[in-house]
């Protein structure tokens, strides 16, 4: 036995039973059926699909920073530079004065440090707990 869910324009959803003897089922109805029940679904739902599809596909913006905003995090990164690991409170600051969330602040120093950062042999050492960083972190 098989159901058939059947969408009808006004939107109102039948099923239908069918009895199948096994082997004998005629495999071109059941094509046409699901050709109708494609179109149906096609014609009904079509242009949700394609708006969706359209959204699938817009890639990621790739988001820069504003100009005002970078030029601070760098003025705090160049007064830093020994030790650039900003506070709690260095990052609330830095978020109330440019206008981006700590998350982005934060995103912005990893980036940093990876890209512009070559911490010293003592740098490295302070890393490891040999030394305070706030040592460095003052300058």
């Amino acid at each position: 036995m098989r159901r058939l869910m059947i969408f009808t324009d006004d939107g109102a959803v039948s099923s239908e039973e069918e009895f199948s003897g096994g082997e004998t089922e005629n495999t071109q109805q059941v094509s046409r059926e699901d050709q109708e029940l494609k179109d149906t679904l096609l014609r009904k739902f079509g242009g949700h699909i394609s708006s969706l599809k359209h959204e699938f596909s817009k890639k990621k913006k790739k988001g820069k920073l504003p100009n005002e905003a970078r030029q601070t995090l760098l003025e705090w990164w160049d007064s830093h530079y020994k030790w650039p690991y900003p506070t709690e409170a260095d990052k609330i600051w830095l978020a109330e004065s440019t206008g981006l969330d700590q998350k982005q602040i934060n995103n912005w120093f990893i980036n940093q440090r990876k890209r512009h950062w070559k911490p010293s042999e003592n740098m490295h050492l302070a890393m490891m707990g040999s030394f305070s960083g706030q040592d460095y972190y003052d300058d």
